[in-house]
């Protein structure tokens, strides 16, 4: 029997210059964790992502995700727009992603940037991410949307909110879930990149958000202390900055690969 064909990516192409490779969250997509930065990134860059599956227009997989396959077919993306070489960004679940491609090529990375990620899950995380993808699976999505608000927002964030408006949020939140969110927080709780750390050669920013509920600026911190080219920067923001500090996040990515790579 013939191997299963698999899905097509939803690619997205932005602006010209020097590659810059985009790896988006669980649950998010390259609009939904990018979008407020995209333009200006773009305006120095040919800036390229996909969405995983189950995200935007690239259909739901049959089988579990798989960081190869995610990080192969960010390259592939990049082949298809003629970029040979290229930075990598990752936001969240797709820091692993990020470092999973340039173990896996690392003759085409020039640098790293990783945000609000991890190397792997540690006991809290997994606890996080299981509670995700139960409620997420079993239908709760408002339910799963208020989750969400508490373990993403910052606090200053959440409380300058009104109940009224937190609600309001959730419903909204509940209602643009990627179908593949379980599928993608399932490869949260698995993915482990531990150990391609040392073999990371190429300049790497490591993006700490200091107050995210999430993913611990402690498991972000130990990331960049593996990791011997990484430098950190500190963002006060919770687990996203696009929306919370999206312009201080765009200096601080936009700064870096400036200074690493002349673009």
């Amino acid at each position: 029997m013939a191997a299963p064909t698999p899905p097509a990516f939803a690619r997205t192409v932005r602006g010209s210059g020097p590659g810059l490779l985009l790896a988006h969250g669980a649950g998010g997509g390259i609009e939904a964790n990018y979008g407020p930065i995209l333009e200006e990134l773009a305006a120095r860059h040919t800036v390229v992502g996909v969405d995983y599956p189950g995200t935007g227009a690239t259909p739901k997989a049959d089988s579990p995700l798989d960081l190869d396959q995610l990080a192969d077919e960010l390259v592939a993306a990049a082949d298809a727009e003629g970029l040979d070489t290229f930075a990598v960004s990752g936001y969240s679940l797709g820091g692993p992603v990020a470092i999973r491609l340039a173990a896996r090529h690392p003759e085409r990375v020039e640098s790293l940037v990783l945000s609000a990620t991890f190397a792997h899950a540690d006991t809290r995380t997994a606890l996080v991410a299981s509670l995700w993808q139960q409620l997420f699976e079993s239908g709760q999505h408002t339910l799963l949307a208020g989750y969400l608000n508490l373990m993403t927002l910052s606090e200053p964030a959440l409380n300058a909110l009104t109940p009224a408006q937190v609600h309001a949020f959730a419903e909204q939140l509940a209602s643009s879930l990627p179908s593949g969110t379980g599928d993608q927080v399932d490869l949260v709780r698995r993915a482990d990149v531990r150990g391609d750390l040392a073999g990371i050669a190429v300049p790497a920013l490591v993006v700490v958000t200091t107050a995210d509920p999430l993913i611990s600026p402690s498991l972000q911190r130990q990331l960049a202390a593996a990791i011997p080219t990484a430098e950190i920067a500190e963002l006060a923001t919770g687990h996203l900055p696009f929306l919370e500090r999206p312009q201080d996040w765009l200096k601080l990515i936009s700064d870096f690969l400036t200074e690493n790579r002349g673009g």
